[in-house]
């Protein structure tokens, strides 16, 4: 009769699952985060009226750099003041734009005011001032971003982009052992 013993597979090392477990941990965290971020800034542009404005010119350098984002708040005409940087539409099919408020005159009614412009950068004034009763404050801008924001608008981004979220809301609920359970 032949003794067979049976042989365990061999276990990986404690310390290499407990790094394993928290790396996946701290990328669930991560991904949380942006998650958490994208809800505020969809509740600040579905609700609230914000925009976020793409910078691909240089025209208000050095303070808002080409490829930066800026969050764009909903002001009444009035509350506009010498100095501030807003985003006026223009004409249709023409993009906004974003320059410094460098005059405000009164315009045809009590609501409405005529800006005269500037970027940063620029030497002289826009060509004609613009009559608004409503603009979009820049309240901040983060340098870099435009690319990626605008890059996520991309279907082919987006679609693998909605995969690993999908993947990491599958691992983070799959059901672990009750050794990893706290």
């Amino acid at each position: 009769m032949a003794l067979t013993i049976a042989s365990t597979p061999p276990r990986t090392a404690p310390r290499l699952e407990r790094v394993l477990r928290g790396t996946g941990d701290a990328l669930l965290w991560v991904a949380a985060s942006v998650g958490a971020l994208c809800i505020v800034l969809a509740v600040l542009t579905s609700v609230l009226g914000f925009r976020v404005m793409l910078f691909s010119s240089g025209s208000m350098e050095p303070t808002i750099a080409t490829g930066s984002a800026a969050l764009v708040a909903p002001v009444d005409a009035p509350d506009v003041e010498v100095g501030d940087v807003v985003t006026v539409d223009r004409a249709a099919g023409e993009l906004p734009v974003t320059h410094r408020v460098v005059e405000v005159a009164p315009a045809g009614s009590a609501d409405a005011r005529l800006l005269t412009l500037r970027g940063d950068a620029n030497a002289v004034n826009d060509p004609a001032p613009y009559e608004v009763t409503e603009v979009g404050r820049v309240v901040f801008s983060v340098p870099g971003v435009a690319p990626v924001l605008a890059g996520l608008g991309d279907p082919k981004v987006l679609a693998p982009l909605g995969a690993v979220a999908a993947a990491f809301v599958i691992w983070g609920l799959w059901p672990r052992s009750k050794k990893d359970r706290p």
